[in-house]
């Protein structure tokens, strides 16, 4: 017996010492070679890649061309399933890799046709344009041809065999696929359209609370319209379920530039800081460019060959999201005894159709018939039709307009002009060229000029429209048509401006007097008035204080809501602890303090008590993260114009309140709702972190989860691939993290956050700094894969020099590219 333990001891032994080896093998065979030579086709001239001391390529070329062979290239040498995904996902080809699970996104995205669109754009690209994508596909594929070693671990995990070529339109479908993270407000209008089966049209636009210092936009009354549509609103509710996530409802990115008369250098600073969901590895690479006419530095996206955000030896920008209204769905009516064809205001007309295969792993290929409208693409289609779906579903459609799903959208050819612009004429000139999605972007120049301008085209709204683009409008009634677009003359614009500044945090950039419509979905103006009140504090501003606004975590909105909160009257000790927590605390989402904890949980169960009986506890908690909930809540509180009555609670959750109820209501309803609230909300920060609240902290609960597609969620993995780390700041602070309040796991976690920052010094352009959320790699293998996770935490910077004796020094390798 002695002997066969000893015989099974050595065995373990010895397959724990394979395996490590193994293991030890394929995370040094899985890296990427950055030193020596290589010899690649497709190069006109010798590039140098240095890799600076944080794994930051410089490439040196010769020519431009080469300069994107060579960015290409290291995309692939560091995120290569990222690239995979970038290429599969608008091309709707997940489940040729994940299966059966992910058919129906890649129902909704065939159904969008964003492959087939980019195909149309890249034919329209000026020459200089498909040059230059053609050399970044090369440069990816000249990587595919010559790697060697294992694939990274996701291929062999997935069993995806090697990657296809890279073609251009890759890169264009993923630049569209960007603007649907950052513009997807057709769901805003399903959220209409679903409010309307419950609420009147007050209470929708009381719940959807209007930009503050407004009125609701005065539109028709739909709900009639809409609850005869019930089935038509699930079907497209299912479809919204299926489609890719986008993140306007939480967005927040800052970006902001002083005239030199405000700085101690004497020269324009600029700073940014973009929001997006946190990803693993980041969405962001950061590079440099070098080559005769080109030398840019900043944050790429693998997939596309420019520097999205950073700066060149002239000038500097910085985007965030103007969020405007580009997008309409369209209720479109198919003729009974021709289902073949819709109605127009000229008659009927035949459905445009195409039939998408969609391969599937493991499973028979699935046949989609893709429909489109003169509107656009018939999304309604992106699921099956059931037989016993109610009659309205088969007798209307519906249909989806978008700026972006246009085959003359350049906006990827923006870019290059962009990388290359000198001065504000030839940065102008170069947004031109911008579609999708609609920017603020922030500039300034080593001549001292500061501006600001928001490229996109946004559509013109008829004024016989009137429903306005908030909800899906009779697609056979050409009032609701488009009307063309916003000339670019008319744009936001602001050059040079006399305060000295310019800045945008999602907030409203028109005045009242500005003569067309860009959006009614603002983001509420918490970061921008902070920003602001920061900025004019003090007289000169330089780098350090620039960084010290961007790592700024103080809720405004928690500060709003506080006095209210704490005039709530308690009876039990556990409340009057925290009560008497929050009554010394100042508003800052400090990650080390158990205050922020208390205060988001208790407003989070506030909200879910105010309004969920009469929006439905599903449909709550679907949009309990939507941006304007926190000016609901608080108009409620304030009880302006008899808001208080939402406080009441109805007979059940089906029920409609009576004019009877809405007479009764009063203040003192939501104050009897406080104490409630906070008493449900300590009862869970209890269960989940122990009964002392003295020792709660807000970042342990407010991790910031960089979350690994498509493992992020998948139980034994998302602990390897996922990157975490405690974070402060909330939805609102300048140092902005979202977090989403509907998921009852991890309700507290930041999901949403500056997964890029940037700040640049006109005076000296090598002292600018910049940090991303993750590492350069997409390996986990890597040693670069997490490790600026705690320093982007902290709000630390990197230096990014362009001049290579700098570069040179501590680098981590220097590989030399051959043709």
């Amino acid at each position: 017996m002695r002997k066969i333990l000893i015989w099974v001891a050595v065995s373990l032994l010895v397959i724990i010492a394979v395996v490590g080896a193994g293991v030890l093998w394929y995370r040094s065979a899985s890296q990427p070679q950055i030193d020596g030579q290589l010899q690649l086709s497709g190069l006109a001239s010798p590039v140098d890649i240095v890799r600076d001391k944080n794994g930051i390529p410089h490439i040196y070329a010769a020519s431009p061309g080469d300069a994107y062979f060579a960015l290409g290239f290291v995309h692939a040498q560091d995120r290569l399933w990222q690239l995979e995904m970038h290429r599969r996902i608008p091309a709707g080809r997940i489940a040729e890799i994940l299966g059966e699970k992910a058919m129906p996104t890649d129902r909704f995205l065939r159904t969008l046709g964003v492959r087939r669109n980019a195909e149309q754009i890249y034919a329209r690209l000026a020459p200089e344009a498909r040059a230059m994508l053609q050399s970044y596909a090369a440069g990816i594929n000249a990587y595919r041809a010559t790697r060697k070693g294992p694939l990274p671990p996701e291929f062999v995990l997935t069993g995806t065999a090697d990657p296809e070529e890279w073609q251009p339109a890759d890169s264009i479908a993923w630049q569209t696929m960007m603007a649907w993270d950052l513009g997807a407000n057709w769901t805003q209008e399903l959220l209409r359209m679903r409010l309307a089966q419950r609420l009147s049209l007050t209470q929708i636009n009381e719940f959807l609370a209007p930009y503050p210092g407004e009125r609701p936009l005065v539109t028709a009354d739909y709900t009639n319209f809409y609850r005869k549509l019930a089935g038509v609103t699930n079907e497209l509710d299912a479809v919204a379920q299926i489609a890719p996530p986008s993140y306007v409802d939480g967005m927040g990115s800052n970006n902001w530039a002083l005239a030199g008369s405000r700085t101690s250098s004497g020269k324009p600073l600029l700073a940014n800081d973009p929001h997006l969901g946190l990803t693993a590895p980041s969405l962001w690479y950061l590079a440099h460019l070098s080559a005769p006419g080109l030398n840019v530095i900043g944050a790429t996206i693998p997939g596309l060959p420019v520097v999205v955000l950073g700066r060149n030896d002239r000038i500097a920008w910085g985007f965030t999201n103007t969020a405007p209204d580009v997008q309409d769905l369209y209720i479109e009516r198919v003729r009974r005894d021709n289902p073949r064809q819709y109605q127009t205001p000229q008659g009927w007309s035949d459905f445009k159709t195409r039939t998408e295969t969609i391969k599937v792993k493991g499973q028979a290929d699935v046949r989609l018939e893709a429909r489109e409208t003169r509107h656009g693409p018939v999304i309604s289609g992106a699921l099956p039709v059931l037989d016993k779906a109610p009659l309205e579903s088969k007798e209307y459609v519906i249909a989806f307009a978008w700026t972006a799903l246009r085959p003359d959208d350049l906006t990827l050819q923006a870019g290059l002009y962009l990388n290359k612009a000198r001065n504000w004429q030839e940065f102008v000139n170069a947004a031109k060229d911008f579609g999708a999605p609609q920017q603020s972007i922030a500039y300034a120049d080593v001549d001292g000029n500061i501006g600001l301008l928001a490229p996109g085209r946004v559509p013109i709204r008829k004024k016989e429209n009137d429903l306005k683009g908030l909800v899906p409008a009779p697609g056979w009634d050409s009032r609701y048509d488009w009307d063309g677009f916003i000339p670019f003359s008319g744009l936001p614009r602001q050059y040079n401006p006399a305060s000295g500044q310019v800045m945008t945090a999602n907030q409203k950039i028109v005045d009242d007097g500005y003569p067309y419509f860009i959006t009614s979905e603002w983001s509420l103006p918490y970061r921008a008035h902070r920003i602001n009140d920061l900025l004019v504090v003090k007289p000169k501003h330089d780098l350090d204080s620039f960084a010290a606004i961007q790592r700024d975590d103080l809720s405004p909105a928690v500060n709003d809501l506080l006095p209210i909160l704490l005039q709530v009257k308690v009876d039990d000790n556990r409340s009057r602890q925290a009560m008497e927590l929050l009554g010394k605390w100042d508003g800052h989402m400090a990650a080390d303090r158990p205050e922020p904890l208390i205060a988001t949980a208790w407003l989070r169960e506030l909200s879910r008590q105010i309004f969920a009986d009469e929006v439905g506890e599903d449909l709550f908690k679907e949009y309990w993260e939507y941006r304007n909930i926190q000016q609901a809540m608080l108009n409620v509180l304030r009880n302006k114009d008899g808001q208080s009555r939402w406080c009441l609670k109805i007979a059940s959750p089906s029920a409609a309140r009576t004019a009877q109820q809405a007479s009764a209501a009063d203040s003192q309803a939501c104050q009897a709702l406080l104490p409630v609230a906070l008493r449900t909300a300590l009862d869970e920060l209890e269960t989940r972190y122990g009964e002392d609240m003295r020792e709660w902290r807000w970042g342990r609960a407010h991790v910031a989860v960089s979350s690994h597609r498509p493992f992020g969620k998948v139980s034994g993995l998302s602990r390897l691939f996922n990157i975490e780390v405690p974070t402060s700041g909330d939805t609102f602070s300048v140092n902005a993290g979202r977090n989403s309040p509907r998921d009852e796991a991890a309700p507290f976690a930041n999901h949403h956050g500056a997964g890029l920052r940037a700040l640049y010094d006109l005076g000296d352009f090598e002292n600018s700094r910049f940090m991303i959320s993750t590492g350069q790699s997409g390996n986990v293998f890597s040693p670069l894969y997490a490790n600026l996770a705690e320093r982007w935490a902290k709000a630390e910077y990197l230096p990014m020099p362009t001049a290579r004796e700098k570069v040179e020094e501590g680098r981590l390798g220097s590989l030399r590219l051959e043709p």
